[in-house]
């Protein structure tokens, strides 16, 4: 039996979607018909040179130096090896450069703490605490592959850390202070910061931690740390040590622009790390270019985001959810950080901020998609939710009764994309698309030059049957390499 779509997009909506734009610059530029998804699709895992080379130069994307080629194997490789394989050789470039391209008024980050009014950072104030924040890791010596921790909750400072590391050249790495010692030691202890951000306690459902004893452990766990900047959240007292130091203080306010240094496509942008169920967490290390790609491909092709959108999604800054977010500055989109519990003071806290700031697309997880259900909550009765145009969902599959739910009870008009990828490639496999109907319980298409199939135990590809998802061409956003392997 033929299945019925939950949504479809209206003709206007194909039309004007990122994506169709895409296809018709594609056409233009190769000389070809492509009618459809499918047939872009196709043609990206085929022409994959000609394919990221599409995205380099569609997405607009600032560079010092062209590369020599998109795509360059090594010399004595095997082909069917996807790492013998190198991308964009010779370009020079910087994230931060291009999430910072905008410098005006336009709101790039609202900021939702928990108990409290949102707050917003225009593009031009965002810039300007990046240029003070490089310039005082400059001053105390950081420089290209430094490393940058940070044990920190999805507040501003984690943006502006990222932008001013990114910008130096030196390596990002983060997660959530609500990790004990010895997991923060695991991850961090392997690369060895030359600098520890840190808030000094956190809320989350109406209550404070302070993590001050934490960071002080960790100080003397980690000698290599030169420097314990505090960022105030509760109001902890600060122990008497020379390495720590508070975030106002550290802050140097004479410089007012950001020395973009220009770097390799693969130089390492971020340090990320797998669960530490087999052991201590692997540190996989990420590229500056090709983060940058796949995150802009994902973002204004399969989300259509635009710079009149205001997108959420609920994470911690150790979930790579949370890159993947602030990459959306690049588009010049306002970035939603959402600090707290989802549920406090009640479930409807997120479905309020909706309303409350025009976010346009929310992205959140099937489990509180389905405690949302299990409540039998009905947003569409308490809230409006006129902004509101796409729903991401990740983390999980989504069930039939919780797709069912969000067309009943949330809005009957939006695009509900269930998405599936992974922190070693710090991006997707599989994700919406705009131009194509929702189906439940099925995920609206594999990702753009994503070479995806299930395989069995000989190597096969199965099709409607239970086998392992692998990835058969190279792509821009697969690890550097792992940290010290």
């Amino acid at each position: 039996m033929k299945k019925i779509p939950l949504w479809s997009p209206t003709s206007n909506q194909i039309e004007s979607a990122n994506m169709t734009k895409f296809i018709n610059f594609i056409n233009l530029k190769y000389s070809i018909k492509l009618q459809n998804y499918n047939d872009l699709y196709q043609w990206s895992i085929t022409y994959i040179a000609n394919f990221w080379d599409a995205i380099w130069n569609f997405m607009d994307i600032i560079y010092s130096n062209e590369p020599r080629n998109t795509l360059t194997q090594l010399k004595n490789t095997d082909p069917k090896d996807i790492r013998s394989y190198r991308w964009f050789c010779g370009a020079k470039l910087n994230y931060a450069e291009n999430l910072l391209r905008y410098r005006d008024e336009e709101t790039a980050l609202i900021y939702c703490q928990e108990g409290k009014e949102p707050l917003s950072i225009s593009y031009e104030t965002l810039y300007q605490q990046t240029a003070k924040l490089a310039f005082s890791f400059k001053k105390i010596g950081v420089v290209q592959q430094d490393r940058i921790a940070a044990l920190i909750s999805n507040i501003p400072e984690a943006v502006v850390g990222t932008l001013a590391t990114s910008s130096i050249g030196a390596i990002w790495s983060s997660t959530s202070p609500d990790f004990g010692v010895q997991g923060v030691f695991d991850r961090f202890s392997q690369i060895e910061p030359k600098i520890l951000i840190a808030v000094d306690g956190y809320y989350y459902n109406g209550k404070q931690y302070s993590i001050i004893n934490t960071l002080i452990e960790l100080c003397e766990k980690m000698p290599e740390l030169e420097q314990i900047v505090i960022i105030n959240q509760i109001g902890a007292k600060l122990p008497n040590n020379r390495k720590f130091i508070t975030w106002n203080k550290f802050i140097d306010n004479q410089a007012n622009e950001v020395d973009f240094e220009q770097l390799d496509f693969d130089h390492p942008l971020y340090i990320m790390y797998s669960s530490g169920t087999t052991g201590v967490p692997k540190c996989i290390v990420h590229g500056q270019g090709g983060t940058l790609l796949q995150h802009l491909k994902e973002l204004v092709l399969h989300t259509n985001l635009t710079d009149l959108d205001t997108i959420s999604y609920y994470t911690t800054c150790g979930w790579m959810m949370w890159n993947w977010l602030i990459s959306s500055l690049a588009v010049g989109a306002s970035v939603v950080l959402i600090d707290g519990s989802p549920s406090y003071p009640s479930i409807n806290r997120l479905w309020s901020l909706i309303d409350q700031i025009g976010i346009t697309i929310f992205g959140t997880s099937p489990k509180f998609l389905a405690t949302c259900r299990k409540e039998n909550l009905s947003p569409a009765e308490s809230y409006h939710l006129d902004s509101l145009k796409t729903i991401l969902s990740t983390g999980s599959p989504l069930s039939d009764s919780d797709f069912k739910w969000v067309y009943k009870n949330i809005k009957g008009d939006l695009q509900l994309s269930s998405i599936s990828g992974g922190t070693d490639i710090i991006s997707c496999f599989m994700l919406g698309n705009p131009i194509l109907p929702v189906y439940s319980e099925e995920i609206q298409c594999l990702g753009l030059g994503m070479k995806v199939e299930a395989w069995d135990e000989e190597g096969n590809p199965q099709i409607d049957t239970k086998a392992d998802l692998v990835c058969t061409a190279p792509f821009p956003s697969m690890p550097i390499y792992f940290w010290n392997d």
